[in-house]
């Protein structure tokens, strides 16, 4: 009988052994998954993609929502159409609708006051929307000029 306890130790130091490499290598896929998962989150919820101003008649800015009240609003762009080539024809009058959050309070009063308006506004463009911070991606954060 001793004969056979001899024999299980190596194989239960064997064992063992594998049992932390598993172990190991579990940890470190469930690190680099929750790293990779807190990456692929910043870039798209959090990660400015652009940055820009448009120009144009402030349509409106509404402070709406089911769970997240947040300020939304639109701008309205005026430009010329060109006439879709091989047809005859002069260019038309076009509009273009932008439609935005607004991440400051402040900033959404200001607007409001400002509807009909000609206005110049800064933004910034993520790839996707939070519901805390708005239905758009385009998010306003400054204003640059009413007329």
């Amino acid at each position: 009988m001793t004969n056979n306890n001899e024999n299980s130790l190596p194989q239960e130091k064997k064992t063992n052994k594998f049992g932390k490499i598993m172990k190991k290598t579990l940890w470190t896929i469930v690190i680099v998954l929750v790293l990779g998962l807190g990456i692929f989150g910043y870039v798209r919820y959090y990660y400015v993609f652009g940055e820009g101003v448009k120009a144009g008649q402030l349509n409106y800015v509404v402070h709406k929502g089911y769970v997240f009240k947040t300020y939304e609003g639109k701008l309205i762009q005026a430009g010329f159409r060109q006439p879709k080539s091989g047809t005859a024809g002069s260019a038309a009058v076009q509009s273009y609708e932008f439609e935005f959050s607004i991440s400051d309070k402040s900033i959404a009063d200001s607007l409001s006051l400002c509807s009909g308006r000609e206005v110049l506004l800064s933004y910034k463009e993520y790839f996707s929307a939070i519901p805390w911070r708005g239905n758009s991606k385009y998010v306003v954060d400054k204003i640059i000029e009413v007329k």
